[in-house]
């Protein structure tokens, strides 16, 4: 009786076993399947994609052709698929039948054919027609991708003032701050995602519009990078703006208020050229081209507006010479026997010029007026040893302002000991000195009248020739009130 008992547990045991297998292949007789994997919508061959069935039975790869054949399959009913890194995996019902070959063509797409492209990024600010901002605007946007991709950004920057567009890519934030940008201008800004699966997505457009400039009446030099730049700021030296940039070397500003531009002198080659610009640096024009702006030391060499603003006169060695602002209309109107002409004032109300002559070393200094025959009217500084300059005459031609190096040194280097300032009465003849105030052993240098002419802009640096200049000013009726308004600057104008 046990025994019986134990044959029925062990026939139980083998059914239940068997109703717990996988899926079984039908043994009955084998087939086999081939065909070849394409690239979908090109048909190109797809080479070692992995090809097998479910149930399992063999597994091949195809080969350059994109070719595979799966031998002695049992027949039955199977999914064939076909698999390979970068591409969608695709399965395919198949019936398999005895002694027959079953063709099966597979196409495969890539991994993110399914992949969707990134939402249109939504710009923050500035907001859309925004006002008066600053010169450095920090652009700002969201951006969302359905699939979560990692997204880089792209924006596009132009302006209504030309055709230029500025492209800033590979941005991985959503803020990029643009800089560097001209006071008074409409700009555009748009912002392109992409996900570097799909065709990036643009944003809509916005705009802003920066401010204008401020009132920055002077202007000076500083020394960036081995180059002079020129800046301009208001009257206690805040608001520093840069307006030239600093690969080019630009120097010896001269603001007019008439025409409300900069002249200035920029080297171009070995030559040095007269060139304008509006008072935000922007709109840069070279002036003269035939005739460039020489004379014995360049860091001396002034020239002056003429023709409220519609004409420049400059000198070239023993020659002065005057050319329209567009360049045109270059003539000669006046030359010296053989000493170099250095500096030039013109007195648009009087019609007076002031000249400053030298000899080739910088000495040997003349300073007169001459009228429009070019007549010598006014002999201002002969025969006196060292250097001498900063010519300017104030508005009403009654005055004229001068520097001279009162210790009479002249040497090969031009080093200037005890330089003071000074107006010249041209009717008394008298000459005042301004630097009563003046720390020993440094220069006053380059000065100019305020606009109103109650106060002077001048350079003071040490005498040693090698240490930082600085801008000061003081008023003419308080010599004991010089501030220092610039440091590590010089060249100033205060129009």
């Amino acid at each position: 009786m046990r025994k019986i008992i134990i044959r029925i547990i062990s026939v139980f045991v083998i059914i239940a076993a068997a109703s717990c297998s996988e899926d079984t292949i039908d043994s009955e007789g084998l087939g086999s399947v081939k065909g070849k994997v394409v690239k979908k919508g090109t048909n190109e061959p797809l080479e070692n994609v992995k090809i097998s069935t479910n149930p399992a039975s063999s597994t091949v790869f195809t080969d350059k052709d994109g070719v595979y054949h799966l031998k002695n399959v049992p027949s039955g009913d199977y999914s064939l698929s076909g698999q390979r890194e970068g591409l969608l995996a695709v399965f395919e019902a198949v019936t398999v039948l005895t002694d027959k070959e079953l063709e099966v063509v597979l196409e495969m797409d890539i991994a993110t054919a399914t992949n969707r492209p990134p939402e249109a990024a939504t710009l923050v600010t500035p907001v859309d027609n925004v006002v008066d901002l600053p010169l450095e605007v920090k652009l700002v946007w969201s951006a969302k991708d359905p699939d979560k991709d990692k997204l880089t950004y792209k924006v596009s920057l132009r302006n209504e003032e030309n055709s230029n567009v500025e492209v800033f890519e590979n941005i991985t934030d959503t803020t990029y701050t643009v800089s560097g940008l001209s006071f008074s201008t409409k700009y555009f800004w748009q912002v392109s995602s992409s996900d570097d699966i799909n065709d990036p997505v643009n944003s809509t457009t916005f705009a802003f519009t920066t401010a204008g400039p401020p009132n920055n009446r002077i202007v000076y030099t500083k020394l960036v990078g081995g180059n002079s730049v020129i800046y301009s700021a208001d009257e206690s030296g805040g608001t520093e703006i840069a307006l030239t940039s600093v690969s080019k070397n630009s120097f010896r500003p001269r603001r007019n208020a008439t025409t409300k531009k900069i002249a200035f002198l920029q080297s171009v080659g070995s030559q040095t050229h007269l060139f304008t610009m509006n008072q935000d640096g922007s709109q840069i024009k070279q002036i003269t081209s035939t005739v460039g702006v020489s004379g014995f030391n360049l860091e001396e060499v002034d020239f002056s507006w003429d023709a409220n603003g519609a004409k420049l006169l400059f000198p070239n060695q023993n020659k002065l010479y005057s050319i329209n602002i567009d360049g045109s209309g270059l003539s000669l109107i006046y030359q010296t026997t053989g000493d170099l002409i250095t500096e030039v004032d013109k007195n648009e109300n009087t019609g007076i010029t002031a000249i400053k002559t030298n000899n080739l070393d910088g000495y040997g200094v003349q300073i007169f007026t001459i009228d429009g025959a070019g007549v010598v009217q006014n002999t201002v500084l002969t025969g006196q040893n060292g250097a001498a300059g900063s010519i300017n005459l104030s508005v009403d031609g009654t005055k004229l302002l001068y520097s001279r190096d009162m210790s009479g040194a002249e040497n090969p280097n031009y080093r200037q000991l005890d330089s003071r300032v000074f107006i010249y009465d041209l009717g008394t003849m008298v000459s005042t000195d301004l630097s009563t105030d003046k720390t020993a052993g440094t220069n006053d240098l380059d000065a100019r009248f305020s606009p109103n002419e109650a106060s002077i802009i001048f350079v003071n640096t040490s005498n040693d020739g090698i240490s930082e200049k600085n801008i000061l000013t003081v008023p003419i009726a308080d010599l004991d009130g010089r501030v220092t308004i610039l440091q590590k600057a010089a060249m100033p104008d205060w129009e």
